[in-house]
């Protein structure tokens, strides 16, 4: 049997490899249509695989306590999403992205670090290495230091994710995929509502843009139950920390598959990531 710490990085590394694969896979469906379109018929597509598998696996409808904890994590997932792309919209993405991300992975670190106690000197030196991975892993070209508005989207996009982590450690019950599932029918609506205000939904175009849509959905569908596996195998820190080194993912996929040039720091944040899982894991 695997002993808890054990199974928080295996889950969490395979909730980092589905979030990994998923943002690779939605980064290229937006590329053939409208972005917020494309977030809202993935998480739709993931909505509706949970919902078969809470019917198929006979899992009992939870509490009302779960289930407005879920829809409360996907407003909070919704608007990190929304800060996070108006962010990369108006500001440098070298700047936005890996500053959102550290902010997601700190804010439920802090929390369970406040509520939990600190962890050993060998986790807290892995999450200080996670959190440096984290940032050479989304670094771009742009290397000044951000703007207001910059610093504004970021920390509001990364506390947004942040919040999603946090209340989804909070589902108690064991029916898990209704939460879930509530936390997408919240995203898809908030999400749906603006982009109706802004004029309606813009399709892909092709075959191809419904296929990546919908593969992205399938994955991030499987990150937040991965992610939900390792919060319950363990520490909320440990299970964020390992789950939140997806960039890594992304960027061995975009180098290996489109030929993407990586830059030193992204490579020296790989190794970095694989050290900071070892680290915690420990």
């Amino acid at each position: 049997m695997f002993g808890s710490e054990t199974a928080v990085i295996c889950w969490g590394a395979c909730a980092a490899a589905s979030w990994g694969a998923g943002d690779f896979s939605g980064g290229l469906a937006s590329k053939k249509g409208s972005v917020l379109s494309v977030l809202v018929v993935s998480q739709a597509a993931g909505g509706l695989i949970l919902l078969a598998l809470a019917l198929g696996c006979g899992q009992k409808f939870p509490g009302p306590g779960d289930m407005l904890i879920g829809g409360l994590a996907g407003l909070c997932g919704a608007l990190g999403i929304i800060c996070l792309y108006s962010g990369l919209a108006r500001g440098r993405m070298g700047v936005v992205a890996p500053l959102s991300a550290v902010t997601a992975a700190m804010v439920p670190i802090l929390f369970s670090i406040a509520t939990s106690g600190f962890p050993g000197p060998l986790k807290l030196i892995g999450f200080g290495g996670g959190l440096i991975s984290i940032w050479l892993l989304s670094r771009g070209p742009a290397s000044s230091r951000p703007g207001f508005a910059e610093m504004l989207n970021s920390l509001a996009a990364g506390t947004g994710f942040g919040l999603f982590f946090i209340l989804v450690d909070q589902i108690r019950g064991q029916s898990y995929f209704w939460p879930l599932f509530a936390a997408r029918l919240a995203s898809v609506a908030f999400l749906s509502c603006l982009i109706l205000g802004k004029g309606g939904f813009k399709s892909g175009r092709g075959t191809q843009a419904w296929f990546l849509t919908i593969l992205a959905g399938i994955l991030d569908t499987a990150g937040n139950v991965f992610f939900f596996l390792a919060t319950r195998a363990g520490r909320l820190d440990a299970a964020v920390m390992s789950t939140s080194l997806y960039p890594a993912v992304t960027v061995i996929l975009a180098f290996v598959l489109l030929k993407e040039r990586l830059g030193p720091s992204q490579w020296i944040g790989v190794v970095s990531a694989m050290l900071a899982l070892g680290l915690i894991a420990s």
